[in-house]
């Protein structure tokens, strides 16, 4: 175990009840081995953190992607006066341009960023503590770029939006759910719309036969379900003319890995579901749960087949109602702009980056970066523009199916 130690030199200002620092002591540890201690104990609390935070999420993560001569762990953690920890950030550090840059592990797998923090640290912390717990990164790193971070989660203001930020490319989308599903669709559909979504149950039945929708359970059937969401994935990424993210070979191990793996309660790490007709998958999607929220992490549909009929909106209306039944309070379909997203996550989740400079060096990096999620955020608000991205993808797409 390797572990820098700093003292906040009287930081993080909340007191506890006998008027001693709530924060006392910054580590820094080199691997999620050495940190995870602190990270089970935080978990187990009453804590601000997603489903991406999650210590055996990042571990698979790190393990099949990250991987330490790619990207090291930098593990800060806050303890209390008393010992206890306070407050994680699951940092990594990778090359770029020759600088090192610190960043949340998970990359672009992660659709939340948000560090751990408890509760009762979250609502007093400030901008000062801030800059103190980042002091014990220094000589770590030359900048700290920071993606994807909600405002706020669980009606509580994320403390890292004290820093200096600004607003990322995209929203996030998500939506509340209630204990009578029925009660909810109507709510968010039209009786016109209730009526199409029956045709197309029929109709799909009529082509290809009985429709079910199932959580896949057991290492043989997640296996099963998450090939067919690759090969779905592949196949529509290509016809679309983007990048198929799922494609590497590191990246389809971790994702196998959280279907097939369990957390500490037994459940699995991340939950695959599906959508059939007549025993063909034509639908899955994939997500993480915690605190009663569904986090979608990735869906399919075949590329061109049952378009007529919606499979993907079939599999999420039984998401949906599967959640409800669940107890489930919240849920959200991650990053993004995308019709699909409308019927049942019509509230926007408002994101922030962090570009910060560590060393002197840092600070022409932290400038390319802002400048480039400044072009990508005019770029994706504007619908013309959008649109001829898009086009443009396509018309590639086309272009190299062709040769």
């Amino acid at each position: 175990m390797t572990a820098t130690t700093r003292p906040a030199e009287g930081a993080f200002h909340a007191a506890s009840t006998n008027n001693r620092p709530l924060l006392a002591r910054i580590e820094v540890f080199d691997s999620l081995e050495a940190a995870a201690p602190a990270w089970r104990t935080l978990e187990t609390g009453d804590v601000l953190a997603t489903a991406y935070q999650r210590l055996d999420f990042l571990a698979l993560w790190q393990r099949h992607i990250g991987t330490p001569d790619v990207i090291a762990p930098c593990i800060a953690v806050a303890f209390d006066a008393g010992g206890a920890p306070a407050a994680l950030l699951p940092l990594g550090r990778h090359s770029s341009h020759g600088l090192k840059v610190l960043g949340f592990l998970g990359g672009k797998h992660s659709n939340f960023n948000l560090g751990i923090w408890r509760r009762d640290v979250a609502a007093v912390v400030t901008e000062a503590d801030l800059r103190r717990f980042l002091a014990a990164l220094e000589g770590r790193g030359d900048a700290l770029i920071l993606y994807n971070q909600p405002m706020r989660w669980r009606d509580t203001a994320n403390p890292l939006a004290l820093l200096p930020h600004h607003v990322s490319p995209s929203m996030a989308y998500r939506g509340p759910l209630r204990p009578d599903f029925e009660e909810l669709l109507k709510e968010r559909t039209s009786n016109s719309t209730r009526y199409k979504m029956r045709k197309k149950v029929k109709s799909l039945t009529n082509k290809a036969g009985p429709v079910a929708f199932s959580q896949a359970e057991g290492a043989d059937a997640t296996r099963r379900v998450v090939h067919e969401f690759f090969a779905q994935k592949s196949a529509r990424m290509q016809a679309m003319g983007m990048e198929d993210v799922f494609g590497a070979a590191d990246v389809r191990a971790f994702i196998e890995a959280g279907v097939c793996a369990s957390l500490p309660d037994g459940k699995p790490v991340i939950e695959i579901y599906e959508l059939t007709a007549g025993g063909e998958v034509v639908a899955t999607m994939g997500g993480m749960v915690r605190d009663g929220r569904f986090s979608a992490m990735f869906n399919s549909i075949p590329a061109d087949k049952f378009r007529s009929e919606s499979p993907g909106e079939q599999l999420l209306v039984n998401m949906i109602r599967t959640c409800c039944e669940r107890g489930l309070t919240t849920f959200d379909l991650g990053v993004g702009e995308a019709s699909y997203k409308d019927m049942f996550c019509p509230d926007e989740e408002p994101l922030f980056d962090t570009c910060l400079p560590l060393s002197t060096r840092g600070h022409a990096l932290v400038a390319i970066e802002r400048a480039k999620s400044a072009v990508k955020r005019t770029v994706k608000q504007n619908k013309s523009l959008w649109s001829a991205v898009v086009r443009a993808r396509q018309w590639r797409a086309a272009l190299s199916r062709k040769n």
